[in-house]
């Protein structure tokens, strides 16, 4: 792709992060092509330029975004595809597409597993739509969509092997309240980014077993070293420092924020909510109850000692009580 050619952009999502995407995308003068399978979403997006279900107060330029239903449309016109849809939809999603992806540059906003396959989003797309590892992308950090949609200050990291692929979707995304570094640890910040919706889930049951701010630092900290030993050991890299945004910075966030649906999804938990009830709860899709599971049989395959993670896939599971699994960790946390 030419340093001449204004890449054409398609987002593949309707949600809230998919919507901030969008939001970014557009205040950058990008035209976008939309994938809105929601009817009404897209009625309101046409007429009102807002997003009548997630973020319904952000506003979007309509004369830069074609919202639509037609995937192969979409993708055909594209060169460059952001992936911003829950993990749990992913295929849903896809199923539609007969249009080649291997000639994109696809980049995953997913920070998810997707069920069954026990796959990222990068590892499913590079193998199963012939995507070329130099021509897929991760954006991820702390970024909570309700503040980008605001255009408030966020740090994201564009991961990439290749520095041209990187280079591109920066230059699409950045702004001045959009900040991006770029990365080549794809695997490392993606896997990130999926674990910490698992521990934001232990936070959670923390927070609604009424646990104080003390015993949170304590947690988090374990959270961290666990997910360093996971990484060391999953994807393991030289160059990869886990105190910078795309992983300690998107950690802290998912744990502390009360916009985290993850630490939402453990707070319930910890009130003593049953899962089912729970998950009807939520509003939207918590991707730390899918990804505690591909967590739990990766360490197990490699023996990689993850006692927190256990304990969130024990509550989620295998039906133990959130009560008795966090006190049984406290009793080995240092």
């Amino acid at each position: 792709m030419t340093t001449e050619h204004r890449p054409k952009c398609a987002v593949l999502g309707y949600g809230s992060w998919a919507t901030a995407i969008v939001k970014t995308l557009t205040t950058n003068h990008h035209h976008v092509d939309w994938l809105v399978l929601n009817e009404d979403i897209r009625l309101s997006l046409e007429s009102r330029g807002r997003n009548s279900k997630y973020l319904p107060w952000c506003d979007i330029d309509r004369s830069l975004i074609t919202p639509s239903a037609d995937i192969n449309a979409i993708v055909r016109n594209a060169d460059v595809i952001f992936l911003a849809m829950p993990s749990a939809f992913f295929k849903k999603f896809m199923e539609p597409l007969t249009e080649p992806l291997s000639d994109k540059i696809v980049v995953s906003a997913v920070k998810g597993i997707i069920p069954g396959d026990y796959l990222t989003i990068v590892e499913h797309v590079n193998r199963y739509y012939d995507v070329p590892m130099d021509n897929m992308c991760v954006v991820t950090g702390p970024s909570h969509a309700e503040e980008v949609g605001q255009c408030r200050l966020s740090y994201l990291t564009v991961a990439a092997e290749n520095n041209d692929t990187a280079e591109v979707v920066k230059a699409l995304l950045s702004n001045d309240y959009f900040r991006c570094t770029t990365s080549h640890d794809v695997l490392g910040v993606e896997g990130a980014a999926i674990m910490k919706n698992v521990y934001a889930i232990a936070v959670g049951i923390a927070v609604g077993l009424r646990y104080g701010d003390n015993f949170l630092a304590v947690l988090i900290s374990g959270c961290a070293s666990e997910m360093s030993r996971f990484l060391d050991e999953a994807v393991p890299t030289h160059s990869r420092d886990l105190n910078t945004a795309a992983y300690m910075g998107d950690l802290l966030v998912t744990c502390y924020s009360p916009l985290s649906r993850n630490r939402r999804l453990g707070t319930l938990l910890g009130k003593g909510c049953t899962i089912k009830s729970a998950l009807n709860e939520m509003t939207m899709v918590a991707e730390g109850y899918y990804a505690a599971e591909c967590i739990r049989r990766s360490s197990m395959r490699r023996n990689i000692d993850m006692p927190i993670a256990d304990m969130v896939w024990e509550v989620l599971y295998n039906k133990a009580s959130a009560r008795d699994a966090m006190l049984s960790l406290t009793k080995i946390l240092r």
